[in-house]
C-alpha cells in the first residue's frame, strides 16, 4: 500500500503565499517523479508542476516565476506558491510515478487533495 499525506492549503488574499506538502510512505521502491496537479470546479484537472531529478522540472505556463516545486528528500515534495491569484483556486492533488521493485512497473499514486482558495 501506498499513503499520501498532503499538508499546507487554505484560504489566502490574492498576492498571497501557501507552500503545500506531500509526503509518500509505504510500499516504495523507488520513486521515478512528483507532480502536482489541480482541478478547479467544472473544469479538468491540469498539471501545475512536476519533478523527477534536479534538472527534470517543468511547470504550467500560468505559475511560471510564481509557483516552485522541490523535494528534499526521496519521499517529500513541496510546492512554494507565491503571488496567489483568485484563478489559482482549486484542489491542488499530489501526484507520484512508482516502483515497488527495481525491475517493476511504473505506477502512479494520487492524493486526497488539498482546497486552496484564494481571495481578490
Amino acid at each position: 500500500q501506498v499513503q499520501l499525506v498532503e499538508s499546507g492549503g487554505g484560504l489566502v488574499q490574492a498576492g498571497g503565499s501557501l507552500r503545500l506538502s506531500c509526503i509518500a510512505s509505504g510500499s516504495i521502491f523507488s520513486i521515478n517523479s512528483m507532480g502536482w496537479y489541480r482541478q478547479a470546479p467544472g473544469k479538468q484537472r491540469e498539471l501545475v508542476g512536476s519533478i523527477a531529478g534536479p534538472g527534470s522540472i517543468s511547470y504550467a505556463e500560468s505559475v511560471k516565476g510564481r509557483f516552485t516545486i522541490s523535494r528534499d528528500n526521496v519521499k517529500t515534495v513541496y510546492l512554494q506558491m507565491s503571488s496567489l491569484k483568485p484563478e489559482d483556486t482549486a484542489v491542488y492533488y499530489c501526484n507520484i510515478v512508482y516502483r515497488t521493485r527495481p525491475s517493476g512497473n511504473d505506477y502512479t499514486y494520487w492524493g486526497q487533495g488539498t482546497q486552496v482558495t484564494v481571495s481578490s
